[in-house]
């Protein structure tokens, strides 16, 4: 399929309901009549299965017709012997794939006849594939009418990795799709008793990093039934020598014995072939520095000496001090330090080989949590800083995972919404009410009072919400009415009614916190800019007239950007420093009727965000709810039309936090 045509796919994957024609046309930089156009091409291209539903909503991706759609593709593009290219990026992938696994090349006039296309279409091709081939270190080469590809196995094996993984549904790599792929029916049970192998011998096992490892898998059995093999362990781009992977970056697998027996009996067992001694030693690799962290039989306090972690701790330790004193959080815990610091130091080997785990999950936990991406961002930083190396979006989010279920766990509960209960007296049926409202509800709601009487004075009832079983009281958007007898609907209702009253009172909150913080000196529409540097640059410039930061802050916003983009959601970018040293607490902000490219996203609304040191509180306390003010592409759309003047802007912006 074209670029845009995956695009359009790629981004319905990736939203849980309806998308809009606008909303698509936005996101892609194009009018909405070329959006019906990709749709219907899409469409036709997957046929007979249905991928793309349409409504007066807009569009939304069927997921197990468009899973079936990526899976048969898969297989089309791994078969040397498929004519079913039905688009340009379809017939490229299968031209690729010969070219890999032809050792004395191919014929440009045969390759031609046996796809059905032009000798000039198969020219323009092999122009495409040739940036492909470059990217993974492989070279092209032509004498008269025969291409041949030179370069290393490993080189190979990634650019079919490459490949597959560009036709993943939302970056999660399936092992049933790699079955259907590469025709390795056997790979889920061997997934099953790789799991036990590892988790027998005290691994923490991450799934995320495991399913890429057995495409590794899929793809090294595929090769080697083709007598295609890894020249040699000192090939992989990995260090070799022995001991364990430390955070000064070598990256070793542990001695043979340790996990290579158990593997070399899986893999003949379930693919009755026996792994080359180089295969092996890079599949206990990539296991080691992706998917295993040892001391799952070790307790907590046991694990710093054991493992060998002491410096390791010491330095997470440190950087959890700093991210703690900045962001004003707890992470001051030695669970949570030895955790990270077996994590870093896995993460130190792949980045010195910049051979970087992949993470399905990065770009929900950047929109979603992206208070806890920014002290993942912060902690990477002070990793590279040390190490001298780069960490990727995947890599932060991974940190993000570690340091965002270190806060859940210590979290306190939430403020209990505070609640009346509103119920005639009849016997003690107020009490059995109570009695099922608190076993259902009893962590989010707290009963101040019960009342017995329908007779009462709505207006002097205080608490956050009401529930009755009288009609004519439960008016109101803070008022739940409910049967005599709690039905699972009511509880239903009730739960929706406390995270309505929550969601109110946070919005109500962050609207007198962000008024404070906007001016019409640093509010502009349609402010045009080369890119998301420059955009900071010209924002930083209405904040440096205001005396409100230095260029140094400007320069901290351009470094932090360079670290991981901070468009967060699809609407809004909200730049910033990661060191709060400005003048005083404000937001400059763009309002563009067109998209802007920033990164790999377009967004509508870019806040570039000053924060002084005696703003830190503030920081913590609105930062994600603001980037979920901005992440309703129907709001922002409203709010850009709205939005013609200042004080405009601030009317559409209080009626959309109080919508």
């Amino acid at each position: 399929m074209t670029d845009r045509r995956q695009q359009l796919l790629d981004y319905l994957a990736g939203s849980d309901g309806w998308v809009s024609s606008g909303q698509l046309a936005d996101r892609l930089g194009v009018t909405t009549r070329s959006v019906r156009t990709y749709v219907t091409s899409a469409k036709s291209a997957a046929e007979p299965l249905d991928i793309i539903s349409s409504s007066a909503e807009g569009y939304r991706l069927n997921r197990t017709a468009y899973a079936a759609f990526v899976a048969a593709r898969a297989v089309a593009r791994g078969s040397v012997s498929s004519s079913e290219n039905e688009t340009p990026k379809d017939r490229l992938a299968v031209i690729v794939r010969r070219l890999i696994d032809a050792a004395d090349g191919l014929d440009v006039h045969e390759l031609a006849d046996s796809l059905f296309v032009s000798e000039s279409t198969i020219e323009a091709d092999l122009r495409k594939a040739k940036t492909l081939f470059d990217e993974s270190a492989l070279t092209v080469a032509r004498q008269g009418s025969r291409v041949t590809v030179a370069g290393s196995e490993q080189s190979r094996r990634g650019l079919i990795s490459r490949l597959f993984r560009a036709e993943s549904v939302r970056g999660f790599v399936e092992v049933d799709s790699i079955q259907t792929a590469f025709d390795s029916e056997n790979l889920k049970t061997f997934k099953t008793d790789l799991i036990a192998l590892l988790d027998g011998a005290g691994y923490f096992v991450n799934e995320y990093g495991l399913d890429s490892v057995l495409l590794h898998v899929a793809i090294a059995v595929d090769r080697i039934s083709k007598d295609r093999f890894l020249e040699s362990a000192t090939t992989t781009g990995s260090a070799t020598t022995t001991g364990s992977a430390t955070a000064t970056g070598s990256a070793t697998a542990p001695e043979r014995g340790d996990l290579a027996e158990g593997i070399l009996t899986l893999v003949d067992r379930h693919f009755t072939l026996s792994l080359p001694d180089a295969d092996l030693d890079h599949l206990v690799l990539l296991l080691t520095t992706r998917v295993i962290t040892p001391g799952h039989d070790l307790p907590i306090d046991a694990q710093t000496d054991e493992l060998g972690l002491t410096d390791d701790v010491a330095f997470i330790r440190q950087v959890a001090r700093q991210a703690s004193e900045q962001y004003l959080i707890d992470l001051d815990n030695d669970e949570f330090t030895v955790r990270l610091a077996l994590h870093v130091r896995n993460l130190v080997a792949r980045a010195k080989v910049s051979s970087f785990s992949r993470n399905p999950m990065t770009r929900s936990i950047k929109s979603s949590y992206p208070m806890t991406y920014e002290l993942a961002v912060f902690i990477a930083s002070e990793i590279a800083r040390k190490e001298s190396i780069t960490i990727n979006d995947d890599e932060i989010a991974y940190i993000a995972l570690h340091v965002g279920s270190h806060l859940e766990r210590q979290a306190r509960r939430e403020e209990m919404v505070t609640c009346t209960l509103v119920f005639p007296n009849y016997y003690d049926i107020h009490l059995m009410m109570l009695r099922r409202l608190e076993r259902a509800l009893g962590d989010d709601v707290r009963v101040d009072k019960i009342i017995t009487r329908t007779d009462i004075d709505r207006s002097a009832i205080s608490t956050d919400l009401l529930i009755t079983t009288v009609p004519t009281l439960a008016l109101g958007d803070n008022a739940v009415l409910v049967q005599p007898f709690l039905t699972d609907t009511d509880i239903d209702n009730v739960r929706k009614a406390v995270s309505r009253v929550r969601r109110v009172q946070r919005r109500t909150q962050l609207k007198d916190s962000l008024l404070l913080y906007f001016s019409e000196e640093l509010f502009v529409r349609n402010l045009e800019a080369p890119d998301e540097f420059a955009m900071i640059q010209q924002l930083g410039s209405r904040l440096l007239e205001q005396g409100i930061v230095d260029q140094g802050y400007i320069d901290a916003a351009l470094d932090r950007e360079r670290m991981s983009s901070t468009a967060f959601t699809d609407s809004v970018a909200v730049p910033h420093s990661m060191l709060m040293t400005a003048n005083s607490t404000a937001i400059a902000i763009a309002v563009n009727e067109t998209p802007v490219p920033w990164g790999e996203n377009r967004v509508n609304v870019i806040a570039l965000v000053a924060f002084s040191n005696a703003g830190r509180s503030s920081f913590q306390t609105i930062f994600d709810q603001f980037v979920e003010v901005f992440s309703d592409h129907d709001d922002v759309q409203q709010l850009i039309k709205g939005s013609l003047t200042f004080t405009s802007f601030i009317e559409e912006l209080v009626h959309l936090m109080d919508s």
